[in-house]
């Protein structure tokens, strides 16, 4: 129960930051962003003190050693594997269009046969 109210107070904070950025439609830009990153800080924090928002924060991190831990490739291999790709795709499209004008003549001839 106490969880709900939690995300609910954590909800009607961002709700209300958002709703701030339109409200006060003409003030400084700056202003209205600060407005909504408040309730969005506001928010942040009133859902840490709920099991969700820890459970959420938890993921958050381990997430983030896990993207941590992604070997990007090298520049030569990702050129080695564009080249690859691009080859395999012109020879797929070669194949498939010769096989349609194989089955397109057959189609034809047979076509002009019963005629």
């Amino acid at each position: 129960m106490k969880d709900k109210i939690f995300m609910t107070l954590a909800v009607a904070l961002l709700a209300g930051g958002i709703a701030a950025y339109y409200v006060f439609g003409g003030q400084p830009q700056v202003l209205r962003v600060g407005m909504v990153l408040a309730g969005l800080a506001l928010a942040a924090a009133v859902a840490m003190q709920s099991e969700t928002g820890r459970a959420a924060w938890a993921f958050a991190r381990g997430a983030d050693v896990e993207r941590r831990k992604v070997v990007w490739p090298t520049r030569k291999e990702t050129l080695q594997t564009t080249g690859f790709v691009l080859v395999i795709v012109v020879l797929i499209g070669l194949y498939i269009w010769g096989v349609d004008t194989l089955l397109s003549l057959i189609v034809r001839t047979l076509v002009l046969q019963d005629a």
